[in-house]
């Protein structure tokens, strides 16, 4: 997927953003957003959006020395997320479909996403994660159920910290051992590393690999041998968010994505209405069917 227009303003806004959640130091605020700036300038609009995350995050973990500044939000939100488990448990064991509530539910904790809204509150997830459970999935669901039982060596590649709790909750319902997990490789926003996938116990259930990228989201080239071996062995790739889907879009592989459409460019990308509930095969490597809903 290409960086389009509509997409400038809002990298710019997650620039100053992320220095104001940094740092309360205004002179550093103009010093990072003009650098940034700078940069802008000369990006190469045909790349995804994470490309100039993954430089906004360099620059801004080298000019305040701070390798991890979302570890307190990444926690805060962990501690949300775990409250929250035996009670969407208890939803889940009592549903028509198991496997498709706990998707959804999954695909709501994508609403944990400081590079869209550093501003998130816990009251706005707890609304999201309530809905989820009778918002319907839109897409390609029937063929996400089909894949999922049929496959031998799915790989899940997680996004967010919070996130990663009610990823939990969807991996239980997958065959285990078949699953490796795969987190970032870097702190990089709030997205998920391998110390999140810990606190979340899938260390536990799954084998977890990082990818050794700090990009916010999965671009290949950035990524370490171990990660792209189990990408191409993967019969099955489940991969979590917006920036997955940003960079992943166009790659031939098993991919299905599951996100919630949170900004417009990525909703009119995917043909829903933004705050959709989505789960989308990737075109690139599936043959196409008409959507389905569960």
């Amino acid at each position: 997927m290409h960086t389009t227009l509509d997409c400038i303003p809002c990298i710019v806004r997650q620039a100053l953003e992320s220095a104001r959640y940094v740092s309360p130091d205004p002179v550093l605020h103009e010093q990072v957003l003009r650098h940034i700036l700078g940069v802008m300038s000369g990006m190469d609009m045909s790349q995804p959006p994470p490309f100039m995350g993954q430089i906004i995050h360099r620059e801004l973990r080298r000019m305040t020395g701070e390798e991890d500044p979302y570890l307190e939000a990444k926690q805060r939100f962990n501690r949300l997320a775990a409250q929250r488990l035996d009670d969407l448990r208890r939803h889940i064991a009592g549903a028509a479909d198991a496997l498709a509530l706990a998707a959804r539910i999954a695909i709501a904790g994508n609403i944990i996403d400081f590079g869209l809204n550093g501003a998130l509150t816990e009251e706005q997830v707890h609304q999201t994660l309530d809905q989820a459970l009778t918002q319907p999935l839109l897409g390609d669901w029937d063929a996400f159920t089909a894949a999922s039982s049929s496959a031998q060596r799915i790989l899940y590649l997680a996004d967010n910290a919070g996130e990663i709790f009610f990823d939990r909750l969807l991996i239980e319902q997958l065959p285990m051992d078949r699953v490796t997990l795969a987190v970032r490789g870097v702190p990089i926003l709030n997205d998920a590393t391998r110390a999140d996938a810990r606190e979340a116990g899938l260390h536990q259930l799954v084998h977890v690999i990082d990818n050794g990228s700090d990009a916010p989201g999965t671009i290949l080239a950035d990524c370490s041998d171990e990660f792209n071996q189990a990408f191409r062995d993967a019969d099955l790739i489940i991969a979590k968010g917006q920036g997955n889907f940003e960079t992943l879009s166009d790659e031939i592989a098993p991919l299905f994505f599951l996100f919630k459409a949170k900004c417009p460019v990525i909703a009119t990308h995917a043909g829903v209405e933004q705050g959709s509930l989505v789960v989308r095969r990737s075109a690139s490597s599936f043959n196409t069917a008409n959507p389905a809903s569960a």
